[in-house]
């Protein structure tokens, strides 16, 4: 284990990091430097042999030695080039010129060398076999010099078939063993990418499976986003009935004067069919969001006007819990273009959740424009000194009926549709919220929609009105 831990950090010495990234190339670079180290190895037995048969040895016999010995080179042409198929292309030329040398100097068409020229085809459809067209111009340029050679000057006659025969073994023997692991490699290789396409074909069919399950799953969401929908409109219309008739008993109380027990009760009616009212919206608006089926408003009004409206509204709630409510505003924020009723409805949550977690503190209302190069905006920033949030906690506050934690549900009440509306609203209106909060020093929350949006009607799959705007939504 030791000498292949060496051997492998030696062969990964010269092969390139790019190379080192996807597995099969990895693998056919440990191959191309393996085979390039240790192959000419084999063929050294022949450069010996043949140089102590030869009686003169001279250029032919040199030049098939330098050729062997320049095999050596070529794992650091892949390292200084990074390019396998480069020097995978030299190997193949450099190979095949050897064979076909040594075939012509050494016994012709019966030359021991020449069961090297088809190792080097095969390893060049190997190698390149994205580029066959190449192997098969380079081998028949190669051969074509040959038999130019032979018609020419013929064979020359350096050794007898006698001396050769002993060269041919060795040359057989080692292309076998070169050819072998060549073939164990290409085993293996084939193997490996069976296993992957069985791999693959298993996640193709797990993500059929779950495309499947995703599809059932939206199915049912949009089902019940449209019950939802429809259940909040019809409790919509007892409720109203319920607000409006204790508010006629309220008013005749109140001229009597003379029952203040029956006032209070009414008014405790009064105030809870208010309050279911405003969670069955919440239901509704968020229904609607759901299933494609909810419209924006888009008209023109005066941000200062709505300002003042939102902190007339919201004041009461405030002082409630003995807080201070602080408004930063300028003086003349201009006219926008978006829809104002959902505007004002996100701040309002805002601002109630504020009020409804902060005591003897202060609520801080901060409106201002911002214009840039991707848009004119509107910011509208709520702060307060409350209780704060956990920052494992700050993920769950958008989700439908999710609140901070537990504790907070069972203590403060609420159904966490809120912020998971309000958020979803200024979606629709090309933009979001963000919050920043610490626990026991207080939340802040950032409204930021677009200050100037158009609308333009388009049908898609009968989901109702698609809204485009002029701008991205904000980050």
């Amino acid at each position: 284990m030791l000498i292949w831990s060496r051997l492998v950090r030696l062969m990964d010495w010269f092969i390139p990091a790019a190379a080192k990234l996807e597995r099969s190339e990895y693998g056919l670079a440990q191959n191309y430097v393996f085979t390039h180290l240790f192959g000419p190895l084999l063929s050294q037995s022949i450069s010996i042999f043949l140089y102590l048969s030869d009686p003169h040895p001279g250029f032919a016999c040199w030049t098939i030695i330098i050729g062997i010995w320049l095999f050596w080179t070529l794992p650091f042409v892949y390292k200084y080039t990074g390019n396998l198929q480069l020097s995978a292309l030299i190997s193949v030329e450099l190979l095949a010129f050897a064979s076909l040398f040594g075939a012509y100097f050494y016994g012709g068409v019966s030359s021991p060398f020449l069961p090297w020229l088809l190792v080097s085809l095969l390893l060049g459809f190997f190698y390149l076999s994205e580029r066959p067209i190449l192997v098969v111009g380079l081998f028949t340029f190669n051969i074509t010099g040959f038999v130019i050679a032979y018609l020419a000057y013929g064979f020359p006659d350096l050794l007898s078939h006698e001396q050769l025969s002993m060269v041919g073994w060795i040359s057989i023997l080692s292309a076998t063993i070169y050819m072998s692991w060549m073939a164990i490699y290409y085993a293996n290789m084939i193997s490996m990418r069976s296993d992957l396409e069985r791999e693959a074909e298993r996640h193709r069919e797990t993500a059929v499976r779950l495309r499947e399950a995703k599809d059932m799953a939206d199915r049912a969401n949009r089902a019940k986003s449209i019950f939802l929908a429809k259940m909040s409109h019809e409790l919509r219309t007892p409720l109203n009935a319920v607000i409006g008739f204790s508010e006629i008993l309220l008013d005749d109380v109140e001229l009597d004067g003379k029952n203040s027990r029956k006032k209070a009760d009414l008014e405790r009616i009064n105030s809870a069919g208010k309050h279911l009212l405003s969670l069955v919206t919440d239901v509704l608006d968020l229904s609607k969001i759901e299933s494609n089926h909810i419209e924006l408003k888009i008209e023109k009004f005066d941000l200062d006007e709505m300002v003042r409206e939102v902190v007339a509204t919201v004041e009461p709630m405030v002082t409630e819990h003995q807080n201070r409510l602080v408004v930063k505003c300028p003086p003349d924020l201009g006219v926008v273009s978006t829809d104002q009723t959902k505007l004002r409805q996100a701040a309002l949550n805002l601002l109630s959740n504020a009020a409804k977690f902060t005591r003897d503190g202060t609520v801080t209302l901060t409106v201002q424009r911002r214009k840039s190069l991707v848009g004119d905006w509107i910011e509208i920033q709520v702060q307060d000194t409350g209780i704060g949030i956990a920052e494992s906690d700050i993920g769950r506050l958008f989700q439908n009926f999710g609140q901070a934690n537990r504790s907070t549900s069972s203590k403060y009440g609420g159904t966490g549709l809120g912020l998971a509306l309000s958020q979803k609203l200024c979606a629709l209106m090309g933009g979001g919220i963000s919050v920043k909060s610490e626990v026991g020093q207080g939340s802040s929350f950032t409204i930021r929609v677009l200050a100037c949006m158009t609308k333009q009607k388009d049908t898609e799959d009968n989901a109702g009105v698609v809204l485009n705007f002029a701008h991205s939504p904000a980050a």
